[in-house]
């Protein structure tokens, strides 16, 4: 077994993100490319954004830190810290409203 602090990954990314020209940062932290579950930590300055994108398969965004909105065509999600944000299986970006980190997770299809 593993424990990993989530909470001491977030503002050792939050940091990251700061210093970083594109005001993002990630770090995978269970699986990657070899599973099919992956979870990713991702920081991201206020005003920055991961831009529009296929969803690789099921997902959800955890927020853990901050603001961010979850936004699909032309629907749009809010959240807040402790909100759990169920990605659509549509073309989806991410937006941070405010200095903003979250916790996504992708189970990959086939």
């Amino acid at each position: 077994m593993q424990k990993l602090s989530l909470d001491a990954r977030v503002r050792d990314l939050m940091k990251r993100a700061a210093a970083a020209s594109t005001g993002r940062s990630a770090d995978t932290v269970y699986g990657g490319h070899e599973h099919v579950l992956r979870q990713t930590l991702i920081a991201m300055t206020a005003g920055t954004a991961l831009a529009e994108h296929e969803s690789p398969g099921e997902a959800t965004v955890l927020v853990m830190h901050g603001r961010v909105r979850l936004v699909a065509g032309e629907d749009a999600w809010d959240g807040i810290a402790g909100d759990l944000l169920i990605i659509p299986d549509a073309r989806h970006g991410l937006e941070a409203l405010e200095d903003s980190a979250v916790l996504l997770t992708v189970a990959k299809s086939g």
